[in-house]
């Protein structure tokens, strides 16, 4: 996993946060979900590029 990808992936995840925690704060429940979907989504592209270098090894 580069660099720049595990930066990448973690300011998604941050993001993803920060917008769940904004919807939770406004009640808003479209960008509650929008947040998880970017933690999901960061997640599960970390979880790859993990896989990625065990294969490398």
């Amino acid at each position: 996993m580069g660099l720049d990808d595990k930066i990448e992936n973690k300011t998604q995840e941050a993001a993803g946060k920060a917008k769940q925690n904004v919807g939770e704060a406004t009640d808003d429940k479209d960008l509650q979900a929008e947040g998880k979907g970017d933690q999901r989504s960061s997640n599960l592209k970390q979880a790859g590029e993990k896989i990625k270098d065990a294969f490398k090894k």
